[in-house]
């Protein structure tokens, strides 16, 4: 409604006063509701970490509807696990899963420290990454905590185990969706894929087949930011994104030349 509006009808009569501001109420509560996500985020818990010296983001999430409160956090680190046992336990929630993206060169994972200090928690990583944990997740896996769960998707290409963990797909679950992209995705570039089995073909074609076929409103959270960004869209990336914009061919040869 516009300002002007507004004020000339503060000099109205009280009827139509009260009709202005009936109007001007909805009208802020529709333009709240475009930026609201759906009811059924509030069961949604979500925190996101930083851990300093490796640029390594950890993301709490949890089932907060649910009587447990069953929590998960997503790629630990060692140095910072304190901390986040610490925020779990003040926060109630009950921690159950402990999950890696992949196996980190550029950090020492948590989830070992994590589990002796809780010893209820469980490991989880991809079977294709030929580590050891509790459970070995495969493409098309779910991940329930609570009424909740997370979706594998195989990403493979910055290493040949490499996951994304990503919100369900349902009218009971969070939207919009959020995707937790490891060093696959980055937000405005990607893992490097000349080392642990990487390979930049392989990378290309896991981002575009299993990433940016989800809802374009979808929130990606990386592994590692360097720059200072926290989130982005797959939209976003669809658009800016210096490398994975690029064909196939080109995408190879900047991935080649670094």
């Amino acid at each position: 409604m516009p300002i002007q509006f507004i004020r000339s009808s503060l000099f109205a009569s009280p009827t139509n006063l009260l009709r202005t501001l009936f109007r001007v109420t909805k009208l802020r509560s529709l333009a709240m509701g475009s930026y609201t996500a759906s009811s059924q985020s509030s069961k949604l818990f979500f925190r996101q970490l930083f851990e300093k010296e490796s640029s390594t983001y950890t993301y709490l999430l949890a089932d907060v509807s649910h009587p447990d409160k069953p929590a998960l956090l997503i790629d630990p680190v060692d140095k910072t696990v304190d901390r986040d046992l610490s925020l779990v336990k003040e926060l109630g929630l009950k921690l159950i899963y402990a999950l890696n993206t992949h196996v980190h060169a550029d950090h020492i994972t948590g989830t070992g420290l994590i589990k002796t200090k809780s010893p209820g928690v469980k490991s989880i990583i991809s079977k294709a990454s030929g580590s050891k944990a509790d459970i070995l997740v495969e493409p098309g896996d779910k991940v329930s905590f609570g009424d909740l769960f997370l979706e594998v998707r195989a990403t493979p290409g910055h290493t040949s185990g490499c996951v994304t963990y990503v919100t369900g797909d349902g009218p009971d679950q969070p939207q919009p969706r959020m995707a937790f992209t490891g060093d696959a995705l980055l937000i405005r570039g990607c893992g490097r894929t000349d080392f642990q089995g990487g390979s930049s073909l392989q990378l290309y074609k896991s981002v575009h087949s299993q990433i940016f076929t989800l809802p374009k409103d979808t929130l990606i959270y990386p592994a590692h930011d360097y720059k200072g960004f926290s989130v982005s869209t797959v939209e976003e990336e669809m658009l800016y994104n210096p490398r994975l914009t690029k064909n196939q061919e080109t995408f190879k040869g900047i991935m080649e030349s670094k």
